[in-house]
């Protein structure tokens, strides 16, 4: 994710990195110039189709669409923030989880080599869920406290055992029922945040909704010149790829934020949010 000031305006208007849209776009942006530009010289110098007024008004078909247009990639960009948002809510919540479940592991006062294992677990589960929803297979720390079956389930077998020491504590009588109740809720939160994040990463935007757009601003972009042409000419050489740009833009953008645990310079920290964690427990239960 890329750290910047709001404010600096400067910064956003003339620094290009690597996360713009321009960087992806200028290609295509050139060869629609071009393409508007060999529009232009036909009609200028050869097919004198401004003359009908018929071929003249087809303009208008563009503003009509270009409304249409608009409120689709508002909608796509919306649907897709509303997901980047939601994965750092879960996000957010692991975080809160993880501080929450250490501090009542510390005020049991467990023995030495509890503190340990819940030390090396709390902040694996969060490791082994970023790789996970990477499509990664994580292996920890060099660690015999939890030993993982890498063509599984990996957060599911960290959960497990987690879940299984705290029953063992409780069968020890280190920890009483109602602790063991209250501990266990806290597991549990740990899977369904698993499970939220999931349903970002395992549900993208329906395919016909994204083809459409995609098909429809093609469509809409390369007819410009010919409807353009007439009252602005050679005009259409810059004006094209802008809009091209501005439109592209807006799709490449929905397209990048809709699945947010990725590697992507806009996705969310998470491999912050996840040395953060690990931080934190140490500190709680060190």
């Amino acid at each position: 994710m890329i750290n910047y000031n709001p404010k600096d305006w400067i910064t956003f208007i003339f620094h290009f990195d690597k996360a713009d849209t321009f960087r992806k776009l200028w290609p295509l942006m050139i060869s629609v110039a071009i393409f508007s530009g060999a529009i232009a010289y036909l009609e200028l110098n050869y097919l004198k189709l401004s003359e009908s007024s018929y071929v003249k008004n087809i303009g208008m078909m563009h503003s009509l669409l270009g409304f249409v247009i608009s409120m689709l990639l508002v909608f796509r960009t919306n649907t897709s923030y509303d997901r980047w948002w939601e994965g750092r809510r879960l996000l957010g919540a692991l975080t809160n989880i993880s501080r929450n479940f250490a501090i009542k592991i510390k005020a049991l006062r467990m023995s030495k080599e509890d503190n340990e294992f819940f030390d090396y677990a709390i902040p694996k589960y969060a490791f082994a869920l970023k790789e996970h929803l990477r499509e990664k297979q994580y292996f920890g720390k060099n660690s015999l406290l939890i030993e993982v079956d890498a063509g599984k389930h990996i957060p599911n077998q960290v959960a497990t055992s987690i879940s299984s020491r705290i029953f063992d504590l409780q069968a020890a009588g280190k920890i009483s029922q109602e602790q063991l109740i209250i501990l266990n809720a806290d597991v549990h939160q740990f899977t369904d945040i698993c499970g939220g994040c999931e349903r970002i990463k395992r549900t993208p935007i329906p395919y016909s909704y994204s083809a459409f757009i995609k098909k429809f601003l093609f469509i809409y972009v390369i007819t410009l010149p010919f409807g353009w042409v007439f009252s602005l000419g050679y005009f259409v050489i810059p004006i094209v790829p802008f809009i091209l740009y501005v439109l592209a833009s807006l799709e490449l953008i929905a397209e990048e934020i809709e699945d947010p645990f990725g590697l992507d310079a806009n996705d969310l920290p998470v491999d912050e949010i996840c040395n953060n964690i690990e931080k934190h427990v140490g500190e709680i239960l060190n």
